[in-house]
């Protein structure tokens, strides 16, 4: 019986291994296309026109001569604008997420050391940020300052700083009776050192990165849907949510393309980003619980 409940165990940790394995790979294929993409548009001899018209190649398919995706309803190249489209969400997002991760910790973690009014405070701030409504914070930036993405973004990260904080909290609360808590503390070590280097590098790092994927994959999922709705990012700017909306108008048209790449692109990146996160968060209660 012992042997039978090992010879499974054994068997479920490969499986795992090889589901972390293929996952790995595919997130290499997309986030890395994603980031080339965003590299080569980015530097100026690179830079693709994404004005540029083909009027003898409007609504091309895929696989056309000249344009390997088709084009749009101007005759845009859709690959083009794909490419372009990576930098309406990547830049302003990892700033969404940078925001959240470095103040949410920050915050958790003087939660948990701090005393007196200063932990009344941070506990008050806390929920102050969480009780903001996403949506009618967001409606008033665009309001103010127009469709930039950017205040979109800050927006996000600052909403997202609650959340980010509770899980900090939460985990240091259980580490901090820990042994290894109680010998740095009693050989003087700086409270700096022991959040950031001990608690927060060597105990929450796969969470915090896991969390780190989903915000981005929340950022993403934001700035389409908001340039999808006419808020974000213009035209002729490319955008994979204004592209995917300009497109919708040919669908009865049998014109799916223009339309279901960018859509297809899109499901393609925010699966990478779930799985990154499912992976991280399962290793990491593995080791919680080990």
């Amino acid at each position: 019986m012992v042997i039978y409940r090992s010879a499974n165990k054994n068997q479920e940790n490969r499986t795992w291994s090889f589901f972390e394995f293929v996952v790995l790979i595919y997130c290499i294929l997309i986030l890395g296309s994603v980031l080339a993409a965003y590299t080569i548009t980015s530097f100026e001899w690179m830079t693709l026109d994404y004005e540029e018209m083909d009027f003898d190649a409007i609504l091309a398919p895929p696989l056309t001569a000249n344009h390997f995706l088709g084009t749009d309803y101007l005759g845009r190249d859709l690959l083009n604008r794909l490419m372009l489209g990576t930098q309406a969400y990547l830049v302003p997002g990892i700033m969404a997420v940078f925001i959240a991760i470095f103040f949410g910790s920050l915050l958790g973690s003087l939660t948990i050391f701090a005393n007196g009014y200063f932990k009344t405070l941070i506990k008050y701030t806390t929920e102050l940020l969480q009780t903001m409504p996403r949506l009618v914070l967001l409606l008033l930036v665009i309001a103010i300052f127009e469709p930039d993405i950017y205040y979109i973004m800050l927006v996000i990260g600052i909403t997202n700083i609650p959340g980010i904080a509770i899980l900090v909290s939460r985990r240091i609360d259980i580490l901090r009776n820990k042994s290894f808590i109680e010998a740095s503390i009693a050989n003087g070590t700086p409270l700096g050192t022991l959040i950031f280097k001990h608690i927060l590098w060597y105990n929450c790092r796969a969470l915090l990165i896991a969390q780190a994927a989903l915000g981005m994959a929340e950022a993403v999922l934001m700035e389409t849907s908001l340039s999808y709705l006419g808020f974000g990012v213009q035209e002729p700017t490319p955008s994979w949510g204004n592209m995917v909306q300009a497109g919708t108008n040919y669908l009865l048209q049998g014109k799916l393309w223009s339309s279901s790449i960018p859509a297809i692109a899109i499901m393609l990146v925010l699966l990478a980003l779930y799985l990154v996160a499912d992976v991280l968060i399962k290793r990491s209660e593995r080791k919680r619980l080990s």
